[in-house]
């Protein structure tokens, strides 16, 4: 028996459409994480630091992010989970992470003044650092964020926070499954901001501290890829024929996303949180859309992202449906006052900084 990603106490008669098509049953399994009845929110967190190149990554910058997560002396408000990730930009930057989760704001408050973090954060003086800092947090009420996994062990992310896992779901494979699992479209068509892209991406924000108003409906998806569990014959598929294509589609996303309203994506390489070293076989991507349409427009139709779906239904029927690689998704479509945007000494390309106008 399938159950419907979206949990009975969130269900509601609709007023919108859904795509799930007639009879339906989805090619094979996929799970959503289940949360408390009672959880109303929580919290995606993701603080770094950007070097002009790797080169000039010294450690010294995680070690102190990574203290205050888990050095905090109030035990409670701690993040209940989080770890590292790094990506080299396309200017060639390294950015080196943390994403951190909390069950709720008020969690996340606690520990941003129990741990000394905001008061740190709050005096930084961008002309003195030799490097940028970037605060990305995401404030989700539950009924604007929906998870999928392949896999119904694993927890990730947000996950790490459930109370258990959904059996096999309906609302997954198709276009247009995203929306259908998230409780707010039921009676929200989700309209967001047509994107605007600053035409002065030249203007020099590398000394400045930059806050970055929020944008209603503004989406975020977290994809995540684990291919560290996978039997050699498997390996050796994902990373000669799906590692590839995904690459090439969060490229395209990264440097040509202005075309179809992505405004940043990331392919994060998970770290290892000693030695940095991107030797876990895991990735996410992570990017920033204006409207949760234009994620599902590139979806159905861009070539990039029909190359990345094809190629994974193929991977999937040469190992007929036995895959040890496991993959996730978070998305979030959230309101203005539940996106928070800030930036220190950061180049102008990194982040929701395309967004400004060009007088900012």
């Amino acid at each position: 028996m399938l159950e419907s990603a979206i949990p009975k106490h969130l269900q509601q008669e609709r007023t919108t459409a859904v795509s799930t098509p007639e009879n339906y049953v989805p090619p094979f399994p996929a799970y959503c994480a289940r949360f408390p009845q009672n959880t109303k929110d929580l919290v995606m967190a993701v603080v770094g630091a950007q070097y002009a190149s790797p080169a000039d990554h010294d450690g010294v910058a995680i070690s102190h992010l990574s203290g205050f997560m888990k050095n905090s002396p109030d035990t409670d408000t701690r993040p209940s989970f989080w770890e590292l990730a790094s990506v080299i930009d396309s200017t060639g930057a390294y950015n080196i992470a943390v994403i951190a989760y909390w069950p709720n704001k008020a969690s996340y408050t606690g520990w941003t003044t129990a741990s000394g973090f905001q008061t740190w954060w709050e005096g930084i003086n961008p002309e003195e650092e030799r490097h940028g800092w970037f605060l990305e947090v995401f404030f989700p009420s539950f009924e604007r964020f929906e998870t999928v996994f392949s896999d119904n062990e694993v927890p990730e992310g947000a996950a790490n926070m459930r109370e258990s896992v959904s059996g096999p779901m309906k609302e997954h494979g198709y276009f247009g499954s995203m929306r259908d699992r998230l409780p707010i479209a039921q009676t929200d068509n989700l309209v967001g901001e047509p994107a605007h892209f600053s035409k002065n991406p030249a203007a020099d924000k590398s000394k400045r501290r930059i806050r970055v108003p929020g944008k209603q409906n503004l989406t975020v998806i977290r994809s995540g890829q684990d291919w560290s569990n996978t039997r050699p014959e498997e390996r050796t598929l994902y990373v000669e024929t799906m590692q590839p294509v995904l690459t090439k589609g969060m490229n395209f996303l990264r440097d040509q996303g202005e075309e179809i309203g992505c405004y940043s994506c990331r392919l994060m390489d998970v770290i290892d949180p000693e030695s940095f070293e991107a030797n876990k076989d895991r990735t996410f991507g992570l990017a920033y859309f204006d409207d949760l349409s234009s994620l599902e427009r590139w979806s159905k139709r861009h070539k990039t992202h029909l190359d990345i779906f094809g190629g994974f239904l193929q991977y999937t029927k040469r190992l007929d449906n036995n895959i040890s690689l496991r993959l996730f998704h978070e998305l979030l479509v959230l309101t203005p006052e539940q996106q928070l945007f800030e930036y220190v000494g950061c180049h102008e390309k990194f982040g929701m900084l395309v967004s400004l106008s060009d007088n900012q």
